[in-house]
């Protein structure tokens, strides 16, 4: 019986608990995430400006320090949008950080959930209402696109210039004009040194990710173009294929909005 209650004590300490595994994983994927963001030279403030996560909870991830962390799924989509800001696999990165029993608990919770909150049946209601409503916006605008003389008779009266130049600028018609064309908005980086870099064409996410040393980018839009970088000294951007400039300062994150010609 010694023998025996001995044995499972060493087996017992062969087998790392739960919180040892969480603690192990969390200090490696605290010091990759840290050393990717000092090598590109973003501080603590600049990550929790653009994630939107509390600078506290980025500094406890780096640390491995639980106490000021939530609740172990949670956290797991704390790591999933640090790691996508530093333009990693940030779900590949995440799965690898244990959740334990914590998925059934939340199971078990969303299936008590009061009346108040939402329930899987009212998502699915507001989904087939959007796609009720984007239908029917969608088969208004294709009404309007196919009728071009009463298209060309709103452009010539000063009072309905406005809605003329709108649905000009959709991106859902294909048979632009010369005009159309010449409002578009083009933009051109070419990376000095490596940068994070987000881009936005006409409300769209284009791309987002770090781009290194010696890359070059063209994007184009047709009403406006949205280009945030960490690093802006180290972007040179060009507009409508005119001589390049940087940015910004080296190290400091910065934001341009660039929006396309309109009519005269």
């Amino acid at each position: 019986m010694k023998w025996l209650n001995l044995k499972t004590k060493e087996n017992t300490q062969e087998s790392p608990s739960l919180d040892e595994q969480r603690a192990n994983i969390l200090t490696e994927i605290g010091l990759k995430l840290r050393s990717t963001r000092e090598a590109h030279q973003f501080s603590i403030d600049d990550v929790a400006a653009y994630t939107k996560i509390a600078r506290r909870s980025l500094q406890a991830i780096e640390d491995a320090n639980f106490d000021d962390l939530p609740e172990p799924i949670y956290t797991q989509g704390l790591i999933k949008r640090y790691a996508d800001a530093l333009g990693f696999n940030g779900i590949e990165l995440a799965n690898n950080y244990p959740i334990g029993v914590n998925r059934v608990n939340c199971i078990s919770k969303w299936k008590n959930t009061s009346q108040g909150q939402l329930r899987p049946v009212h998502l699915y209601l507001i989904y087939v209402g959007l796609i009720v409503c984007s239908v029917s916006g969608l088969s208004h605008v294709l009404t309007i696109a196919t009728v071009p003389d009463n298209s060309e008779n709103q452009a010539k009266s000063p009072s309905s210039s406005k809605n003329t130049q709108e649905f000009a600028l959709q991106p859902a018609i294909n048979n632009q004009t010369s005009d159309d064309k010449n409002r578009q908005v083009q933009v051109g980086v070419t990376l000095k040194d490596s940068s994070w870099i987000r881009v936005e064409a006409d409300g769209k996410t284009e791309f987002e990710g770090v781009l290194p040393q010696g890359t070059q980018r063209t994007w184009k839009a047709q009403a406006q173009l949205i280009v945030r970088a960490g690093n802006a000294g180290g972007v040179m951007l060009s507009v409508n294929q005119q001589q390049a400039k940087p940015m910004g300062e080296p190290g400091k994150p910065e934001e341009m909005k660039i929006a396309a010609k309109t009519r005269s």
